[in-house]
């Protein structure tokens, strides 16, 4: 039987040279004949308009467990409003979120912020822990978020509003936000460009990375080995 999927997006669906989702991810993941979770930091509308581009059901789970879509209902499990005075006491402190002016980034997100590599980061978790929020590297962006939400929470709301078995379902991720993730589901795979709590939190590290990685193992996972 095919198992259920949870997979991140940046670094897990993407190309090492520019970071675009991998073109070859579309085919395996429409036919396939289980529940597919896109698990992610993005905001909300990024990973909705993937699976409308793949040809897959929307399960989705965005900002870091902070939006939650089952496919009928959005759930927001977190409130903006401290996330927002971070950014916005980060700026007045003369830094920036890194975005520009229009900040796509952030423009969509409902339940936390996101600052780019390029910032400081500790001032930002400064900021973040006074207001009793936490920071997690992405490995795209620093995200400031409720340190009570996160992508395994959503996840297993996900699950039990599609009534698939999480012990029957295989992750693959890249980033220590995907960790908790990785702590709900049967089998949980990390990329070869995964960072080290990620690979410490996986079942099983791959030699190969990116879309690769995550390729070779739907192919695995498909083939029944």
């Amino acid at each position: 039987m095919t198992p259920p999927l949870v997979l991140d997006i940046d670094g897990t669906l993407t190309r090492p040279d520019t970071w675009g989702i991998d073109p070859r991810i579309f085919d395996p993941l429409r036919a396939w004949d289980a529940p597919v979770v896109l698990a992610t930091g993005k905001a909300f509308p990024y990973p909705v308009a993937l699976c409308h581009f793949a040809g897959i059901p929307e399960l989705v789970v965005a900002e870091n467990g902070g939006v939650v879509y089952t496919g009928e209902e959005v759930h927001f499990t977190a409130d903006p409003d401290a996330p927002r005075a971070v950014a916005e006491a980060y700026e007045d402190a003369g830094y920036s979120l890194g975005w520009g002016p229009e900040d796509t980034v952030n423009r969509w997100r409902e339940t936390e912020i996101a600052v780019e590599h390029s910032q400081p980061e500790t001032p930002l978790r400064e900021l973040a822990a006074e207001h009793g929020l936490e920071v997690i590297d992405s490995g795209y962006a620093y995200h400031v978020k409720d340190p009570a939400v996160d992508k395994g929470a959503g996840v297993e709301a996900v699950a039990d509003a599609v009534g698939f078995d999480l012990a029957e379902t295989v992750a693959v991720g890249d980033s220590e936000n995907d960790a908790a993730t990785f702590e709900v589901v049967g089998h949980s795979v990390a990329v070869s460009n995964a960072d080290e709590v990620a690979k410490a939190a996986a079942d099983e590290v791959l030699e190969t990375a990116h879309a690769d990685g995550t390729l070779s193992v739907l192919e695995r996972v498909r083939d029944g080995s």
